[in-house]
């Protein structure tokens, strides 16, 4: 799989698009308003329980703005965090701060939201269950969703199209399941392969090829379970569609290898941070 590289010029050059989308094209003309001279020190607090993430990202913003900013991590990316906490000290010109704040704030509650809820499957799947993402990633921002994956202790799929195989069933009702898993085999050269399948007549169809991973889409436990009774000598084994945090257990139980979840990455909840002065 292609490696996520959360390198400084990456973090420094997200953050910058992202002031320039808040800056352009006069500034902070609110901000502006307020003494340039003035000192002040603040407190960034989360207001509810979490995994915290994006700290680089949040004094990469301050920074940017004016690099005179003191801006002292007291809580590291990954950290589980109490309501109450205080997560950053932050000190220097009160205009400054105050216009980097937003796009500091945007990155932690976003980062630390997709790491809090992955951290709520993987306590529920147990530790013998992986809790993966998907390519269900807002566009442009996929590094930074899968990094936050990571954090709450999540596992990354397949990066993006050139990593591994991925036969869907969109693929199988444009061709034929076989002759598809058959022409991934000759062409792999050394990628994984992963197959799709929505029912045990398909599974009994691709057993026996030389592929890696059975993904079990939108399947009934007990369908699931007589599908992995099947596999689970052959093929590493994977789980998706319908996943919640109410179903999650009950798939885990099943004994299927991994459980891959879009909603982690598409529609996390933001976590509630504050900048206190």
């Amino acid at each position: 799989m292609s490696k996520i590289q959360l390198s400084k010029n990456f973090i420094k050059n997200s953050v910058k698009l992202a002031l320039n989308e808040d800056l352009y094209p006069s500034g902070d003309i609110t901000s502006n308003l307020v003494e340039n001279n003035k000192v002040i020190k603040v407190k960034l607090l989360s207001n509810q329980n979490a995994i915290i993430g994006g700290l680089l990202f949040a004094k990469a913003a301050f920074s940017l703005v004016d690099s005179k900013i003191k801006f002292i991590i007291k809580k590291k990316d990954g950290s589980h965090v109490r309501k109450g906490s205080l997560i950053a000290a932050i000190e220097g010109k009160a205009k400054s701060i105050l216009i980097a704040e937003r796009v500091a704030l945007n990155f932690l509650s976003h980062i630390s939201g997709i790491a809090t809820k992955t951290n709520q499957f993987v306590k529920l799947a147990g530790k013998k269950c992986k809790i993966c993402c998907t390519r269900k990633t807002i566009p442009n921002l996929r590094v930074i969703q899968k990094y936050a994956v990571k954090l709450g202790g999540g596992t990354n799929h397949r990066f993006n199209l050139s990593d591994e195989y991925l036969i869907k069933d969109n693929h199988i009702a444009s061709s034929d399941l076989k002759t598809l898993v058959s022409l991934a085999i000759k062409k792999k050269k050394g990628r994984k392969i992963t197959v799709e399948v929505d029912n045990l007549k398909q599974l009994k169809n691709i057993m026996g090829l030389k592929f890696n991973t059975v993904l079990f889409d939108n399947m009934s436990i007990k369908n699931l379970k007589a599908g992995i009774k099947i596999a689970k000598r052959h093929y590493e084994t994977e789980a998706s569609g319908n996943v919640n945090l109410r179903t999650v257990k009950s798939i885990a139980k099943t004994g299927v290898n991994r459980i891959s979840i879009g909603k982690i990455t598409h529609s996390a909840a933001a976590i509630d941070l504050k900048i206190e002065i």
